[in-house]
C-alpha cells in the first residue's frame, strides 16, 4: 500500500473515488438531502446500510487506485482489475436502485421487468452490498499479494 499511495496522483484518485461514491450513494439512498437545506438523516433501522455504504466506498477507494497502479506501472496485469470495478458497480447499483425517484423511473421505463428488478434489488440490497464488500476485500488481498510478488521481480 505504501508503494502505491506514496504517489500523490493515487491519493487524489482515492479521495475522489471515495467522495463521489460516498456522497452519491448517500443522496440516492436518502441519507443526505440537498433541498431546501443540506440535511443528513439516518432512519432507525437503516444504520447497517449506512455503514455498508461507507465500507463499500472506502474499499473501492482503496482497491481501484491500487489496480490502476498495477496497470500503469507493471503492465502485466491488465485483465485482473475487473473484480474491483465489477464489485464497485454492483454495490453502487444495489444502493442506487432502491430509492424512490430512481425506482419510479426504472418501473416506468421498463414496465414489469423494471418492477421485478426493482423489487429484487430492494429486497436484497443489503446482501448485494455485503457480497460486493466481500468481493472488494478479496480483490484487495489478491492485489496486495500480487504487488508484493511483482515488485520483488522488478
Amino acid at each position: 500500500m505504501k508503494l502505491v499511495f506514496s504517489n500523490i496522483f493515487y491519493v487524489a484518485l482515492s479521495i475522489t473515488i471515495f467522495s463521489f461514491l460516498l456522497f452519491g450513494l448517500f443522496i440516492l439512498s436518502e441519507y443526505l438531502f440537498l433541498e431546501p437545506y443540506i440535511v443528513g438523516h439516518i432512519q432507525q433501522g437503516t444504520e447497517f446500510g449506512f455503514v455498508l455504504i461507507v465500507i463499500l466506498s472506502a474499499l473501492s477507494a482503496l482497491v481501484i487506485p491500487m489496480n490502476i497502479y498495477r496497470i500503469n506501472i507493471l503492465k502485466k496485469s491488465k485483465g485482473k482489475m475487473g473484480g474491483s470495478v465489477f464489485s464497485s458497480f454492483i454495490g453502487s447499483v444495489a444502493g442506487a436502485c432502491s430509492c424512490g425517484p430512481i425506482g419510479f423511473a426504472v418501473v416506468s421505463t421498463f414496465g414489469s421487468v423494471g418492477a421485478t428488478t426493482l423489487a429484487f434489488l430492494t429486497s436484497f440490497e443489503l446482501p448485494i452490498r455485503i457480497g460486493a464488500i466481500t468481493l472488494l476485500a478479496f480483490t484487495y488481498y489478491t492485489t496486495v499479494k500480487s504487488l508484493k510478488i511483482e515488485c520483488k521481480v522488478r
